[in-house]
């Protein structure tokens, strides 16, 4: 056997198979042509995918209709308060005076040697209330916090820890003034009705001398002790609007003025700053810009995809393609489409300065945008939002989706949302005596849970101030959210879910104060705004109307007013609405998809076609290197004969002519 090809023969038998397989494999070169026009493809039905996620990301921002809706607001003294708007707030100038802030009641301990000195155990309890002609009226809104202060912790600096820790609507801090350390209590929460009112359960048997737990005792009504001493009176933010008097708990004030937030920070009492309110059409145009910037982008790389240069005669790779050419189109169309019952008195792009060059972009007119954003009688919002328009102030439009129709829409309702209630039959006692009568067990919206109420001598505004800062400050209520509002009436007490509809109720269940406070209880569930839109019957969960039929997923909220015709509902998709719902069934559809699939599976087929191939070659090359194996010993034996014979005929005798 020869141990390398060519040796016997002198042939170049490495060169000759070489040649021969690179005939062979030019197969392989047409599969790699046809995936590199796969992969191509496949890059460039990626590129359209990302290119429309781009911008079905832009029209499904500005199909919220706040986009277009925007307000500003300023003041011409800045310093005085920072200040924000939402689209609520209506355009206009108010004169604004600050006469004082808000702020949190502090009070202050005794001195003592040291953070370490032992002060005493027991328990704490913080109520929240307003102190008023030497009377105490508990906050309703913020129940009691009882913190507990064991022996480990009845230091100075244990017991700030534990109030703390405690998270009980204070802080607590020491302050050393240079003679000694302060305990220093202070409200978290600004304002008259959270002043406070701190009692305690001493351990040393007295609760109100000046010694132990109760030397943190406070109570500046009629006859309360004070150990505590006050250092910053709460009080409230107080500022003149237009003339009108404006008192609030917090710095923060959102309800003075319709859809405006004034966080204040300094006072200007004795002048005015004017608080201008004005519609941000600068906001909205740049939204408006966004999207025609946002549909020129897509235009571009569906036009780059899809070009014939005429004068190359060129192609692009997607060129003619069916899928390119029906996307271009729907996305066209439903731009260029008018809307319909859109209430807002435009129905084309065109009228708000946007519209459609020769080239297929879009172009943006910005002094015509400005005229009709100014205009009073136009609601831009409507052109891209899905939004729907009622005609009776107590029904407002809350959302809708794919599935709702364009239309006009007639409102019937049938029953209004009530709220569950618990009415006792008879005037609450008004005195509560510890174990006796001081537990009530309440089921409200579905959820258990017990309250204690301080033992005293209440009024029956007091008693249901305590009863209503009691249950809404109880944990499994607090927890789910569930709060209520508890009035008086001939000193008969009523509970009220905050809930609407059916899952409103609210159940005495027991407790030994039940009978002294509530008697026979009335008790009445919610009850689940109920109607039609377009005489088909909607569906009510709480104030919400839901539609079904043409009006499927159109929902409102009815707050108020009586049964019966209660108007129209104007509804459109706007065009940016239209755009996130068509992209959108073009992502999730096979449209494009299904073609990715089809160039997937191409391009795993030539993948197999050239692993066939190359199994072949494999063969083939080892056919040809053993024939020429073959050939090169079979040249390299008759070579070696005709040695031999030469050798042997050049050692015969010679023959002497002569």
């Amino acid at each position: 056997m020869l141990s390398s090809p060519g040796i016997g023969s002198g042939l170049d038998v490495s060169g000759i198979v070489s040649q021969l397989m690179a005939i062979e494999r030019r197969p392989l070169t047409v599969l790699d042509s046809k995936e590199a026009v796969q992969q191509t493809q496949l890059t460039a039905f990626g590129s359209l995918k990302g290119a429309l996620s781009s911008f079905q990301s832009n029209v499904s921002a500005l199909s919220d209709p706040a986009k277009f809706t925007a307000v500003s607001a300023s003041l011409a003294d800045s310093s005085l308060a920072s200040i924000s708007a939402d689209s609520s707030a209506v355009a206009g100038s108010y004169d604004v005076e600050v006469q004082t802030l808000a702020q949190s009641h502090k009070l202050k301990s005794a001195n003592f040697a040291s953070t370490s000195t032992t002060i005493g155990s027991g328990s704490i309890t913080i109520q929240f209330g307003t102190y008023s002609g030497g009377t105490f009226t508990l906050n309703p809104d913020k129940a009691a916090q009882a913190i507990t202060i064991d022996s480990s912790q009845s230091s100075l600096a244990g017991i700030r820890d534990t109030i703390n820790l405690a998270d009980a609507g204070v802080s607590a801090s020491i302050v050393n003034d240079g003679s000694g350390d302060r305990l220093v209590i202070a409200s978290k929460d600004t304002g008259l009705s959270n002043a406070l009112k701190i009692t305690t359960t001493d351990d040393d048997a007295n609760n109100t001398d000046n010694a132990g737990l109760s030397q943190l005792v406070y109570d500046a009504s009629t006859g309360g002790t004070t150990n505590l001493t006050e250092t910053v009176a709460a009080s409230n933010a107080t500022m003149v609007i237009d003339g009108i008097a404006i008192s609030k708990a917090s710095n923060t004030i959102t309800d003075a003025i319709e859809g405006v937030t004034l966080n204040l920070v300094k006072t200007n009492l004795g002048e005015s700053s004017t608080l201008s309110i004005t519609k941000d059409t600068a906001s909205i145009q740049n939204a408006v810009s966004s999207f025609v910037d946002a549909y020129n982008d897509l235009n571009k790389t569906i036009s780059d995809l899809s070009r014939y240069d005429a004068e190359t005669n060129r192609a692009s790779i997607l060129t003619g393609d069916f899928t390119v050419r029906s996307i271009q189109s729907q996305v066209r169309n439903a731009i260029s489409n008018p809307l319909t019952t859109a209430g807002g008195g435009l129905s084309v792009l065109s009228e708000i300065g946007v519209s459609f060059q020769v080239d297929g972009t879009l172009t943006f007119d910005a002094s015509k945008f400005s005229t009709v954003a100014n205009d009073v009688s136009k609601d831009i919002s409507t052109l891209f939002a899905s939004v729907g328009k009622t005609s009776d102030s107590l029904v407002s439009f809350e959302s809708a989706s794919s599935e709702t129709i364009n239309g006009n829409y007639f409102l019937n309702i049938s029953q209004i949302s009530t709220q569950g209630t618990a009415v006792g039959s008879a005037a609450a006692a008004l005195t509560i005596n510890s174990g006796v009568n001081d537990t009530l067990d309440f089921t409200i919206d579905g959820v258990s849970e017990s309250i204690t109420l301080a033992a005293g001598n209440y009024t029956a505004t007091s008693l249901a101030a305590e009863i209503q800062s009691k249950t809404n400050g109880a944990s499994a209520f607090s927890s789910a959210d569930i709060d209520v509002t508890i009035a008086e009436s001939a000193g008969v007490i009523t509970i009220t879910s905050n809930r609407y509809g059916s899952a409103s109720a609210v159940a005495i269940t027991g407790g030994n104060g039940e009978l002294d406070l509530f008697g026979a209880a009335v008790e009445t569930s919610g009850l689940d705004v109920a109607g039609t839109i377009n005489g088909v019957t909607a569906t009510g969960s709480g104030q919400t109307l839901t539609g079904a039929g043409n009006s499927s997923e159109l929902v409102i909220k009815v707050t108020g007013g009586s049964t019966g015709t209660r108007g129209n509902i104007d509804f459109a998709h706007g065009f940016a609405s239209k755009l996130d719902l068509l992209v959108e069934k073009m992502l999730e559809s096979n449209l494009i998809d299904s073609r990715i699939d089809g160039i997937n599976s191409s391009i795993d087929d030539i993948n197999s076609q050239r692993e066939v191939l190359f199994r072949r070659l494999d063969d083939v090359e080892k056919r040809i290197r053993s024939q020429f194996t073959a050939l090169d010993t079979l040249i390299s034996s008759m070579t070696q004969t005709s040695n031999f014979l030469q050798q042997q005929l050049a050692n015969l005798p010679s023959t002497n002519s002569n």
